[in-house]
C-alpha cells in the first residue's frame, strides 16, 4: 500500500482545525475537574494519533486543496474589484456592460432552452470577462504611458543629436553624443513596440465584447444547446492566450522605455556637468 508523502501544509491545517482545539480543550477542562494528569496523557496520545494519521489521508488533502483553490478565487475577484475602482467613469462602464451581458446571457439561455445547467463552454464566459479586465488594465497603462511621452520632441531631440555627431569637436565630444543617438533610437524603437501592443490589446478587447454579443444574439435567437455550442469558443480563448503571451514579451520593452528616459536624464546631467567644467 502506498501512503501519501508527508506535507508540512496539511500538518498544519489539521492542527488549526476548530475540531483539533476543541478536543484539546475538553481534555484541559477533564484533566482540571479531576485533577489528575491522566487526561493530559490522554490528551497528547490522541493528539498525535490525530496529526498523524488525518493529515495523511486523501480525503482531508483534497479538503484542504478545496478551501485554498476557494481562498485564492475570493482573493482574485476582491482585487479584481479594487482593480476596477482605479479604472476611468468610460473604461467602467465597459466592465460593468459586459458583466450585465454575461449574466444576461445566462439568463436567457437558462429561460429559452428551458435547461438549469449552463454548458461548460458557456460558463467560460466568467474567464472571459476576468481577462477582458486584465487586458483592459493593461491597456489604460499602457496607453497612458504613451501619451505621457512627445513623440515628436523625442524625434527632433535625435535630429539634434545626429547633428551634434557630425559637429563634435573631438572624439570625446562625439563618443558622448553618439550614446545620446542610441538611447534616442531605441526610446523611439521601444515607443513603436508599445503602440503596437496598445493597438493589439485594443482589438483584442473589441473581440471579446462582439463575441459576447455573438453568444447573446444566438441564445436569444437560436436557442438550441447544439447551436450555442457550435460556436467557437476555442478560437476565443486562444487569441487571447497569444495576446497574453505577446504582452509578456513586451513587457521587458515598457520597463525598457523608463530605463532609456533615465537615461537620457543622466545623459543630460552628464553633458551639463562636461560643460560646467569646461
Amino acid at each position: 500500500m502506498e501512503f501519501p508523502k508527508f506535507d508540512v501544509k496539511y500538518l498544519r491545517e489539521a492542527f488549526k482545525e476548530p475540531i483539533n482545539f476543541w478536543g484539546m480543550a475538553v481534555f484541559a477542562v477533564g484533566a482540571a475537574y479531576v485533577q489528575d494528569v491522566t487526561p493530559l496523557v490522554a490528551a497528547l496520545a490522541t493528539e498525535t494519533l490525530y496529526l498523524a494519521a488525518v493529515p495523511a489521508t486523501s480525503v482531508y488533502r483534497s479538503l484542504v486543496d478545496r478551501r485554498e483553490k476557494q481562498r485564492l478565487h475570493k482573493l482574485r475577484e476582491q482585487q479584481r474589484e479594487a482593480q476596477i475602482k482605479l479604472f476611468d467613469p468610460r473604461e467602467r462602464e465597459a466592465v460593468e456592460y459586459l458583466r450585465w451581458m454575461k449574466n444576461q446571457i445566462y439568463s436567457n439561455y437558462k429561460k429559452f432552452t428551458g435547461t438549469k445547467q449552463i454548458p461548460h463552454n458557456i460558463q467560460s464566459l466568467d474567464q472571459r470577462w476576468e481577462d477582458f479586465v486584465d487586458l483592459l488594465d493593461v491597456y489604460r497603462r499602457r496607453k497612458h504611458h504613451l501619451r505621457s511621452i512627445s513623440r515628436q520632441s523625442v524625434s527632433n531631440q535625435l535630429v539634434q543629436a545626429e547633428r551634434s555627431v557630425e559637429n563634435a569637436k573631438d572624439d570625446r565630444e562625439r563618443r558622448i553624443q553618439q550614446a545620446n543617438v542610441e538611447i534616442l533610437k531605441r526610446r523611439i524603437a521601444a515607443f513603436n513596440d508599445i503602440e503596437r501592443s496598445v493597438k493589439l490589446v485594443e482589438g483584442q478587447l473589441q473581440s471579446i465584447e462582439n463575441f459576447f454579443g455573438l453568444v447573446n444574439d444566438q441564445v436569444v435567437t437560436l436557442p438550441t444547446p447544439e447551436r450555442v455550442s457550435s460556436l467557437d469558443f476555442e478560437q476565443l480563448s486562444d487569441s487571447i492566450a497569444m495576446t497574453k503571451q505577446m504582452l509578456e514579451e513586451t513587457s521587458d520593452t515598457f520597463a525598457a522605455l523608463d530605463s532609456h528616459n533615465r537615461d537620457i536624464g543622466n545623459f543630460q546631467l552628464l553633458v551639463s556637468n562636461t560643460g560646467t567644467g569646461k
